[in-house]
């Protein structure tokens, strides 16, 4: 713990990565990485990394559950979770998901999108069995008005879908990621780094967001 929160006040990035962490059980990852974070001496690096160091967060699948449930997103801060607080459940389909989906850039607030234009569309995978993102309807207006809704699964037309075939998990305005208020949190479902030059050789698409490029890009 001392040593994790030694390194988050030395770094300018804090990413959580995804994973089967604690066996993947309900809630698996989120809870042990939550477990830690919530930990006093991590939570504040973090709220420094945040409120006066101008650092960026990202997560991505079980590191977007544990930004969701520690009020990172969509609120910019640690926050406790209410019953009808923004949070990430089971697919509707009742079991683990794992396929190749197309996902809109809805918003370029978070500098993490910022080499990608409102529109484009990405070719990403997704491996989980929670990752159907539900909200009450007072956050997600308030999400959708401050441009939170960062990305978004799509049909080959390019348009949210509830359909399973493009929205696998059933989420809630075919939400794939959402972003803090300033944007310089982003958590997402789809795996941003499952991309390669020996990968996804025969499918089409656009597989690279340049989010990793753009959150070191956003410290030059």
């Amino acid at each position: 713990i001392a040593i994790l929160a030694k390194k988050i006040k030395e770094s300018q990035i804090v990413m959580l990565p995804g994973g089967f962490s604690g066996g993947d059980e309900p809630d698996g990852s989120a809870k042990f990485i939550t477990a830690v974070f919530r930990n006093p001496a991590v939570s504040e690096a973090v709220s420094e990394h945040l409120e006066t160091r101008d650092g960026l967060m990202l997560g991505v699948c079980n590191g977007f559950q544990a930004l969701i449930k520690l009020g990172l997103v969509p609120y910019g801060r640690f926050v406790p979770q209410e019953e009808d607080s923004p949070t990430l459940t089971f697919n509707k389909i009742g079991r683990h998901m794992s396929c190749l989906v197309r996902t809109r850039v809805a918003s370029n607030l978070s500098p993490w999108l910022s080499a990608c234009e409102i529109g484009d569309v990405h070719t990403i995978a997704v491996s989980h069995g929670e990752g159907r993102f539900v909200a009450g309807q007072t956050a997600l207006d308030k999400m959708i008005e401050n441009g939170q809704i960062a990305t978004q699964y799509v049909d080959y037309d390019g348009n949210p879908s509830m359909d399973i075939r493009y929205n696998p998990n059933g989420s809630l305005w075919a939400v794939e990621g959402i972003t803090s208020p300033d944007g310089r949190v982003y958590g997402k479902m789809a795996h941003s780094e499952r991309m390669g030059i020996n990968v996804f050789k025969n499918v089409p698409g656009d597989f690279d967001q340049k989010l990793f490029e753009s959150g070191v890009g956003y410290f030059r």
